[in-house]
């Protein structure tokens, strides 16, 4: 068995590109072996930011002979369809064979096909597989036609030793390939696997993402450590930063003391999103004035120009953000509310200012709807919310507003209420972020996704498909999170109409409605999903006229759960679906709806008559308990109907020779129907 080494070298690659490329990479070599017949035993994807590499190890030397047998045309076809069927598997009439069929005499071939060389198998492979890699951007270089992640510099390519020559645009595949851009530029040939991870790893080059992953980890938990320090882990850098170097080297840099009083928020952003250092802190939580930076080399005077270089580009940011910082408190929140006024929030929707009154006018009407929620502290924070779009701190870290509303409203000596709501109202952004709890906070957090939602359905910007431009999805979720999380007993249909309704009369508002609640239902289903609810509980539940009460619904939704679960609640369903479809197929018959009140002097048999009383009963009981919002003991009541309807089924013939006694006993049966609707549309629920 042989083994394929494959290495595509080029400039650097993009870090958040490359583990996408080498899967894909992957994917398409492997399915193309197996579309060729060619098996394997082990398959090694590796990736830095210069290469992909893979190697497959267990090929054979070629592809399968193959035998086939192929049924031609009759043997008294026309002479050309013969002359079709030989020519297309290239053999003569007298090597094929005459045999007997039910059909009559037909022709037979027997195709046999030498396998190919792996070797030429491969090659064809391989470049399909490079010309159809699906890199979400690609360039041209010089006057090649072809496109790649960047300059594709030189290829490698050995099965069992020899090189196969795959070419792709002006480049041809050898034996060759080189080590770290600068501790080891010089190339060298390779004939296995293990000869060129060992070569690179001499030439201070670490294939294994893995690996490399673990030493900036390591080196950076070392280093810190080392001052009496604690590394604040960010996984989502190290997978980044991991993709920049091919010999990682942690080392430590030093933030100037005058920059420590900018607020955190905005010293961590400088250096984990900007300048991709690592954040340190120092036994108490606090920031400490460190950084680490992963370099990619090792210098002789022990990178200590690397991170005084380093230090030089952070201080030079750093002032930026403290001239901002101090400029920003200069002006109140209020002062800079008339900026909103040249800001369009969207063309159809009006400007930034418009928006401000939008929020203002839900948070306080959803003020009524939130325990100890101060409609003046809500009014308040829906206000000056948005003003800090218009600082210079938010212009050049966009990713802070907020945030750094929160930090400018202290400042101003707005209520410690306010603040923290502003810094929260665009929270939960996704279903790992925290959900504001504070009242105010919460209210300002439903006004903002309440506004965007109601906004772009009112103009018909819905969601479709796979696209969803302005995050509608993410924001029903944060707002479904929301009311759940906090218990929250706000009417849906209620606070949708109010918030279409601050939109100018020429915008639809009725059907925006409608499609928000329904969209809602969908959202809802989403998201109790993930947690282990079945969707077509939500669905029969959500059916009910007027249900839009999300913590009522899921109480709904959790009891029933229980009720359909056990064996009272499965049978009392199969029995509300036999009645369901026999008044479906004899109302349509019939052309009328059998909803209507039974004649307690038709019932003729004990079975229908204890199932009547039964009805009443369990109805008189259950009623209270659903208004009630005891939905537990309301569904133990429901299951007591069991008996009877199993009787009734048993013991009645539903379909008298009898006129009103037949239309008697559908209306009987309706009223199972209509009783079960009490708790829920049982229709929706799957069995």
């Amino acid at each position: 068995m042989a083994e394929l080494l494959l290495e595509l070298f080029s400039e650097e690659i993009p870090a958040r590109m490359q583990a996408r490329a080498s899967d894909d990479l992957t994917k398409l070599v492997t399915a193309g072996l197996k579309a060729a017949d060619l098996g394997f035993d082990h398959v090694e994807a590796l990736v830095t930011p210069r290469r992909l590499t893979l190697i497959i190890d267990g090929l054979p030397e070629k592809q399968p002979d193959l035998r086939e047998e192929r049924r031609g045309p009759r043997a008294d076809a026309p002479e050309k369809a013969i002359a079709g069927f030989l020519g297309g598997n290239g053999v003569t009439l007298e090597q094929c064979e005459k045999r007997e069929t039910p059909k009559g005499v037909f022709l037979f071939a027997i195709v046999e096909q030498k396998g190919r060389a792996s070797a030429e198998v491969i090659k064809d492979i391989v470049e399909d597989a490079m010309a159809k890699l699906p890199w979400p951007k690609s360039m041209r270089w010089a006057d090649q036609k072809v496109r790649w992640v960047r300059q594709l510099d030189r290829i490698l390519c050995l099965f069992s030793g020899k090189v196969i020559p795959v070419s792709y645009g002006p480049v041809t595949a050898g034996n060759i390939t080189s080590g770290h851009r600068f501790l080891a530029p010089a190339t060298f040939s390779v004939a296995s696997a293990r000869e060129y991870k060992a070569k690179l790893a001499f030439a201070k080059v670490m294939l294994d993402r893995e690996e490399r992953k673990k030493v900036i980890l390591n080196g950076a938990r070392k280093l810190a450590e080392a001052e009496g320090f604690k590394l604040l882990e960010d996984n989502g850098l190290l997978e980044e930063v991991c993709g920049l170097v091919e010999w990682p080297v942690p080392v430590m840099g030093k933030v100037d003391d005058q920059f420590m009083d900018i607020p955190r928020e905005v010293l961590e952003t400088s250096m984990r999103e900007h300048q991709k250092y690592f954040v340190v802190e120092d036994k108490t939580g606090k920031l400490a004035a460190r950084f680490i930076t992963i370099s990619n080399m090792v210098t002789m005077d022990n990178n200590a120009q690397i991170i005084a270089g380093n230090e030089r580009v952070l201080r030079a940011r750093l002032h930026d953000a403290k001239f901002f910082w101090d400029q920003d408190r200069k002006m109140t929140l209020e002062q800079r509310l008339p900026k909103l006024d040249t800001i369009v929030f969207h063309a159809k929707l009006g400007t930034l200012a418009a928006r401000v009154l939008r929020l203002r006018g839900l948070a306080r009407e959803l003020s009524a709807d939130i325990d100890d929620c101060d409609i003046k502290l809500a009014d308040r924070a829906a206000e000056i919310a948005k003003a800090d779009l218009v600082s210079n701190m938010v212009f050049e870290f966009t990713e802070l507003q907020g945030l750094m509303g929160k930090y400018y409203a202290e400042n101003d000596g707005e209520a410690p209420e306010v603040a923290n709501a502003i810094a929260e109202h665009y929270a939960p952004a996704g279903p790992s972020d925290m959900c504001p709890t504070a009242p105010v906070s919460v209210a300002l957090a439903l006004a903002e996704k309440l506004d965007t939602l109601a906004g772009f359905f009112a103009i018909d910007e819905k969601p479709t498909g796979s696209k969803d431009p302005f995050a509608l999805r993410r924001a029903a979720l944060g707002v479904i999170r929301l009311v759940l999380e906090n218990g929250l007993r706000v009417p849906l249909r209620r606070i949708f109409a109010f918030a279409v309704s601050q939109y100018p009369a020429s915008i639809r508002r009725d059907e925006a409605v409608d499609e928000l609640l329904a969209f809602f239902a969908d959202r809802l289903k989403v998201h109790l999903r993930e947690q282990g609810v079945r969707h077509d509980l939500v669905s029969a539940v959500f059916a009910l006229d007027g249900e839009d009460d999300l913590v009522r619904l899921l109480a709904r939704v959790d009891a029933l759960a229980d009720f359909v679960s056990g064996e009272s609640g499965v049978n009392l369903m199969a029995g509300y679906k036999r009645a369901s479809n026999i008044l479906r197929i004899e109302e349509k018959k019939d052309e009328k709806s059998y909803d209507a009140e039974v004649s307690a002097d038709l019932l003729t048999q004990d079975e229908e008559r204890k199932l009547y009383q039964a009805l009443i009963d369990v109805r008189h009981k259950a009623l209270p308990l659903l208004r009630a919002e005891n939905y537990a003991a309301a569904m133990a009541e429901f299951a007591h109907l069991r008996g009877p309807v199993d009787a009734f089924f048993e013991g009645v013939t539903v379909n008298s020779d009898k006129a009103e006694e037949r239309a008697n006993r559908l209306k009987l049966l309706a009223q199972i129907r209509t009783a079960l609707h009490d708790v829920a549309d049982f229709s929706k629920i799957e069995s």
